[in-house]
Parts: C-alpha cells; structure tokens; sequence
C-alpha cells in the first residue's frame, strides 16, 4: 500500500467511492513529472526516487503506480497510441473522400499537438528509449499504425507515389509540430501552417483558417 494519503484514497473507495478518482489524479501528477524531468534532464539521469521526492511522495507510493521507469514510459506511450487506434477506428467507418482525409489529417494533428511532449521525449532520449525491452515492439506497433493511416489517406490499391505523400503528410505532422513548438509566437499560427501542409500533401479539402 502506498503512503498515508494513498492509503487514505484506497479507503474512501471503498466507503465513498473516491479514492479511485484521487489514484488516477496521483498517477496523472506522476506521469507529468516524470514526463517533465525526462525532458529536462534525460531519461537516464531521472530516477524514480526524484520524481517520488519532487511529487512529495515516498518512493513505495510511486511503486503502486507505476515500478520502473519504463513503466511510466509505456503508459504514456500506450495512450498515446489508443489515440491513434480510435482515429484509425473512426475513419475506416467513414467514406472515402476528400473531407474524411480532412478530418483524420485535423484530428491526427491534435493528437501529435496535445503528446508533442511524449513524442519529444522518445525522440531526445532515443539511445536510452531504444534499449527499453518493449522498444522493438513499440516500434512495429507504430509502424502498423502508421500503415493503416496511410491507407485511409490513399484510394484502394494506390500507387507508391501517392502513399509516400500520405506518409509524408503524417511524418511532416509529426516533425514541424515538434521542431517549431518552441520557435513561434503563436501556436495557433504553427499548427495552422502545419495543417495547411497537410491537407497539400493528403490531397484534402483545403484549411479554413476560421475552424
């Protein structure tokens, strides 16, 4: 059992039916500290006991939620990557056209915007990440991913040039979002080059700079 105050939520569970949302909001906190320390100092420089020490928590409490590093890792990695699996979900739903590339280009970039600091993490710490035992495996999850958003982005049975556009779409997403998070005023103003960008390359409905 984690510390008092742990220990504390786990009862009023069951007397109240609390604890569970005071758990997740612990383990949310202990993910973006350590999502914060990550980028800050590394993967391999952060230890669990600093992200306890930093949270105010004692370290058997961190070990409730999560007992490695790696942990927090492939938590974070996971939601990230159920994300993706609802949008690829949604727009297998969904006609071929023009406005559904629209909306999976749209929602794909929400998606990198929002975990830009996930992405940013694996991407700096990419020798200490890549060792991970799960990494490999990761790895080809992505690239299946990556693969059926391509084909909803691109006519059945679609030449190699038009999915290397619907690729470039994606890993131009991925890339400038991250790139220029820090090197612009506006966000908003990035996002909209960004999608923009985009929808050229997806052979989409054009922007609206209102939306």
């Amino acid at each position: 059992m984690p510390d008092n105050v742990d220990s504390a939520s786990v009862n009023g569970a069951n007397a109240h039916g609390e604890g569970h949302d005071r758990g997740r909001d612990t383990r949310s906190r202990l993910r973006e500290l350590a999502l914060q320390l990550f980028a800050e100092q590394g993967y391999e420089k952060t230890s669990l006991r600093e992200i306890a020490e930093r949270l105010g928590v004692t370290k058997a409490a961190l070990y409730y939620y999560f007992k490695s590093k790696e942990d927090i890792v492939r938590s974070l990695v996971e939601d990230y990557m159920a994300e993706i699996d609802e949008l690829i979900a949604w727009g297998k739903e969904q006609p071929r056209s023009a406005e559904t590339r629209t909306q999976i280009v749209r929602r794909y970039l929400e998606i990198i915007a929002n975990g830009t600091a996930v992405f940013r993490l694996l991407h700096q710490n990419q020798a200490a990440v890549s060792s991970l035992a799960a990494a490999k495996e990761r790895g080809e999850l992505f690239r299946e991913r990556m693969d059926a958003l391509v084909e909803l982005l691109t006519e059945p049975g679609a030449p190699v040039h038009d999915q290397v556009r619907a690729a470039s779409c994606l890993v131009s997403i991925s890339f400038c979002a991250m790139h220029y998070q820090d090197r612009v005023a506006d966000p908003t103003e990035l996002r909209q080059a960004v999608l923009d960008m985009a929808l050229q390359l997806a052979n989409a409905a054009p922007a609206d700079a209102s939306a």
